[in-house]
């Protein structure tokens, strides 16, 4: 816990006028998730289910062109690729 942060935070309140106080209460009555670590949104990888894995993926790969030109056999030969290595 950083304890600076929390006092300083705790002055900073205690400085805010009524309204910016009535203010700063409806911020956290409305989205609790938003102003809490704990609360933060977790990522897709944490929460989606094999099928929207499938989706995001199908997705991705037809976002790219498909219609590139092919890369010659020169191109992709060992040689081409690993020269004097081998």
């Amino acid at each position: 816990m950083n304890i600076k942060l929390v006092e300083s935070l705790a002055q900073v309140v205690q400085s805010l006028s009524p309204e910016e106080r009535s203010l700063l209460d409806e911020k956290l009555k409305t989205d609790p998730e938003q102003t809490s670590a704990a609360g933060k949104e977790r990522p897709f990888y944490e929460t989606a289910t094999p099928e929207e894995w499938v989706k995001a993926f199908q997705e991705w790969a037809e976002s790219h062109p498909r219609h590139q030109p092919y890369l010659s056999d020169e191109a992709i030969s060992r040689e081409s690729i690993y020269g004097t290595r081998g």
